[in-house]
């Protein structure tokens, strides 16, 4: 199993044909003062299963502060079907909406992926004050 894709933007939603389509991927944002809120944004992780995947496997997704403290965290699922030889492995796209984010102080704030007892690093977002 690895982490694919891992980022933040404005919107992304799954096609008819089944492909991603993002829009306007954030990697930083400013703010007045803090805390900040963020209305909203989306999460964007594309996972790839190894060929002995196979069932439902729990998500956990953090969102950690400058202090290394989750601020936000969201668990989740996800259906894996074994893939035959032959065929790609199969890929989870998860395409999570987040509401109301509140970010206590300025800094670099990272989200922390853990699957199957295996954490991986996400995107960083960082929180710049804009005077």
């Amino acid at each position: 199993m690895k982490l694919l894709l891992a980022l933040l933007c404005e919107d992304a939603s799954v096609n008819s044909l089944g492909r991603l389509d993002i829009h306007g991927v954030l990697n930083e944002l400013g703010a007045p003062g803090f805390p900040a809120r963020q209305d909203r944004m989306v999460l964007v992780l594309v996972i790839e299963w190894g060929s002995e995947d196979d069932g439902r496997f729990a998500l956990r997704v953090d969102l950690m502060a400058p202090d290394g403290k989750p601020s936000v965290t969201v668990n989740g699922h996800t259906d894996v079907d074994r893939r035959p030889a032959g065929r790609p492995p199969a890929r989870t796209q998860l395409v999570m909406p987040l509401e109301t984010i509140i970010f206590p102080t300025a800094g670099a704030y990272r989200f922390r992926v853990r699957v199957k007892g295996q954490d991986m690093e996400g995107p960083t977002l960082h929180l710049l004050e804009q005077r």
